[in-house]
Order: structure tokens, then sequence, then C-alpha cells
């Protein structure tokens, strides 16, 4: 896969006690690379992290303090970065703005500069999010040239990380000095609404779902007529994969901004997310229920992701219906049988992908 690049390889990955981070390493533990991760202790328990026992090693130190993040560098020389640290909740950064500011933006320039001092990195993938635009409410999907933007500081925050990104990426990595002034080259990946088992944080859809069901507590869906790009975790994964193999591998044009997000099947409201999984799993429950006075969110947002499907011939593996049987199987096999089937589902996928005739599985 991704033409074995990733064997053997020195990868650092910050966030890897996240959602996204645990399966990203699970991934590259997968692929055969030495690994050494970044992150905070994971904030919830059960933590998919903690569950996934990935033999790596874990660093818990916070990527504002710099000096610990440079030792770690220093002695771990990455050759691969993938940068997934962030305060990732939108109602959360209502309540600690400054910090979200902090540790998205600051964050950023400590591991980008750290890069920059590098004599071993090679490649950087900085993930940001589909929420890093000025969102408009239009019906069309953003592409990677629209503004950057955002209402509240989580958004916004990542907006100004993209911003950060394209700074480093101009001034100190910029491709038409590749080989000649520096050996490193950068992309930035933005996704959709991410979903999957061993997702436990607050104030998202499905983590509130699966709680539900463990508990006999109807979950409280606050927005049902928000439209998000759902996808599988594991798909946009395989497009920053994709991504960091292109570049470890010179490509010059893989430097820039990506959306990696579902085709328009995967373009769907909250509300029915919601009703699709409770077929998956009866036990879940909920009830539409939006609060008063509650901080603004958006409520259209879908990305154009031609530029992917053009240039690095990324395509998402799973079907909307795949993608909601992978997600509640997931809890349900947890919850009902006590097993973590993150390998088994990593598997089918990539058999899938196989099967679908992908090129990035080559």
């Amino acid at each position: 896969m991704f033409r074995s690049v990733y064997q053997g390889k020195r990868v650092l990955i910050t966030g890897h006690t996240g959602f996204k981070g645990s399966f990203l390493a699970y991934y590259l533990k997968k692929l055969g690379s030495e690994l050494c991760g970044i992150a905070l202790k994971p904030e919830t328990s059960p933590a998919h992290w903690e569950l996934l026992n990935i033999d790596m090693r874990s660093e818990i130190c916070d990527i504002r303090d710099f000096e610990r993040v440079k030792a770690v560098f220093d002695s771990f020389r990455p050759e691969i970065v993938f940068h997934l640290a962030a305060q990732p909740i939108v109602r959360t950064s209502y309540l600690i703005p400054r910090e979200t500011f902090e540790v998205n933006c600051m964050g950023t320039v400590n591991i980008l500069d750290l890069c920059r001092q590098s004599d071993s990195v090679h490649s950087v993938v900085v993930v940001t999010s589909d929420k890093c635009y000025e969102n408009v409410e239009k019906s069309a999907g953003y592409v990677e040239s629209d503004p950057m933007g955002g209402y509240d500081p989580y958004s916004a925050s990542k907006g100004c990380a993209e911003l950060i990104a394209n700074s480093y990426r101009r001034a100190f990595f910029n491709p038409d000095d590749y080989g000649k002034t520096h050996q490193i080259l950068l992309a930035s990946a933005r996704a959709g609404n991410v979903i999957g088992g061993g997702d436990w944080a607050c104030d998202r859809l499905v983590p509130d779902l699966m709680r539900s069901a463990a508990s006999g507590v109807p979950a409280r869906i606050r927005n049902p007529r928000a439209t998000r790009p759902f996808q599988h975790v594991l798909e946009p994964l395989s497009g920053y994969l994709l991504l960091g193999a292109e570049l470890f591998c010179g490509s010059k044009t893989a430097s820039g901004a990506w959306n990696f997000g579902p085709d328009s099947n995967g373009i769907i409201d909250v509300g029915t997310a919601a009703a699709k999984l409770q077929e998956k799993w009866e036990k879940i429950d909920f009830i539409i229920d939006p609060p008063a006075g509650q901080p603004h969110e958006a409520t259209l947002l879908h990305l154009d992701c031609t530029k992917a499907a053009e240039k690095l011939h990324w395509h998402g593996v799973l079907s909307t219906e795949e993608m909601f049987n992978f997600t509640a199987g997931w809890y349900r096999a947890f919850y009902q049988e006590n097993r973590v089937v993150t390998g088994e589902q990593l598997d089918e996928y990539l058999l899938l992908a196989e099967k679908r005739g992908l090129s990035w599985i080559k």
C-alpha cells in the first residue's frame, strides 16, 4: 500500500491518543512504520488509544511546550510528520477560546518550526478541518482556493492553522526550492465530519448516540437539519497517507491544500444520520431537542474533492450504508461482546479497496 513508503520509516504523529490519531497510528503500524506520538492523555474513558495497546513510543506532553516537543524531535528524528493534535470541539471552543487558539495555532507553529529546524524530516501533513473555510452557507462544495474564515473560535483557529501552514510552505518549504535549499514538502488536509468506532468525545453526534444505546437514556439531537459531509474515519486517513507518501517521494504537486470528503451520498443532515445509525443498532434512541440559546454552528457545509480525485487519484471506499454499518457495528461489538474490532474493520476496508480497484492500495 502507498508504494510501501511507510515500511521502516520513522513517523511522528501529534495527537495520537485522539480518535483519528489512534486510528492513524494503528494503520501506520500495519504499514510497518516506526512510530512516535506526541499528545495529551486521552480525555475519555474508555479511550480508543488505550484499547488498541499499540507498540510505539508515546510521549505525553502539550504541543505548546516547545522545548519538550523539541527534545522528542531531536531524539526520534522523524522522517514523516502527521500533525493532528488540536482542541477539536466547536462548542468547547466557546468555553475556552484562548486555549483553542493557542493549541490550534501556536501548536501548529511549534510543530512546523521544529520541522524547519530538522535535518531528518522530508514529508509533513498538517490536518485541519472542513470548518477552516469562511462558511457562507452555499450549496456548492468548498474548494481549496476558497477563503479561510470561521465564525466560532474553533473554525477560526483552523482557518488560522491553514494560513500558518501556507506561510511555512511558501517561506521555508517552497516546492520551487525543493532539493536546492531544503528537503521538506508540506501539505494540509481538510476532512469532513468523521465518524467511526472508538470515539467517545463530548458534543459529537455518534458518541452521544452510542452512549444512549449503552445507557438506555435517549440522546438529545440539538441541530437535526444541519447538513454535514459524513465519512468513516478510515476514508480521510487513506487520503492523508497517500498525501504523505507522495510528498516523501518528492512529488512537488502534492504540496498544497487538499480536501478529503465523501461523495454527494454522504452529505446528509444530522437527523438522517441519527436515523441511519438507529437502523443499524436498534438500541440507539434519540429525541429532537434544540436547546434555547445554543451557540452558533453552521447549518450547511460540504467539500468539493475534485482536486484529490483528479490529481492524487484518491477516492473513498465505503458506501454510505457501509459507513454506518462499520460505525454501529464497532460499538455493538464493544458494548455487547466486549470486543475491539478496529483491526477487523481495517482489514475489511483494505479488502474492499482492493476489490474496487483503488490505486492507492498498490
